[in-house]
């Protein structure tokens, strides 16, 4: 009888959190949100209309393949930046989380506490686990018009920013060339 329970909440437990909510369709305008950044200022998705936009998701602050991927996309940021592009992480870390994580590796760009977790679902990006949610390392590129450009739902933390900028020069040569 007791197995029976176990074995059934084990199986509850794995269909809640494999449940999978729709990621947003390229050419769709993106999900537009306020959160705070890591200095607890409130950010929205249209303080960048006009820009293209970087929008990552990443499961938790201060771990390996997170600080990887942060670090990357630091070390890159000129290269981004050049190409017009803004930079934004989102997990579902608290503000002082963020503070911490973005002080000591030095991020030269906005961390977003998505606290309820309601951003991350609105892109479905959110691993939820009934007590614990996490974000999933999916990113957005967001166009100057605020639709989605590319998706990744699959991500090489190390090489991530470096696929980030190349695709960024690709869709830019394309909506120049139209």
């Amino acid at each position: 009888m007791i197995r029976k329970l176990v074995t059934g909440l084990a199986t509850a437990f794995v269909l809640v959190a494999t449940v999978r909510a729709e990621v947003p369709a390229i050419g769709v305008v993106a999900p537009e949100f306020s959160l705070p950044d890591q200095t607890g200022a409130p950010r929205r998705l249209a303080e960048w209309r006009g820009r293209w936009v970087v929008l990552y998701f990443y499961p938790k602050d201060d771990t390996p393949g997170c600080t990887t991927e942060a670090c990357s996309f630091r070390d890159d940021i000129s290269l981004i930046t050049a190409l017009g592009a803004q930079v934004v992480g989102v997990s579902v870390d608290a503000t002082l989380s963020h503070k911490a994580f973005a002080e000591k590796y030095q991020l030269p760009f906005p961390l977003l506490s998505d606290a309820t977790a309601e951003v991350a679902r609105q892109y479905g990006a959110l691993s939820d686990w009934l007590v614990v949610k996490v974000a999933k390392r999916y990113t957005f590129l967001v166009d100057p018009a605020g639709r989605i450009a590319k998706v990744y739902l699959t991500v090489d933390a190390a090489r991530h920013s470096k696929e980030v900028a190349a695709d960024l020069k690709a869709l830019q040569a394309k909506t120049a060339g139209k």
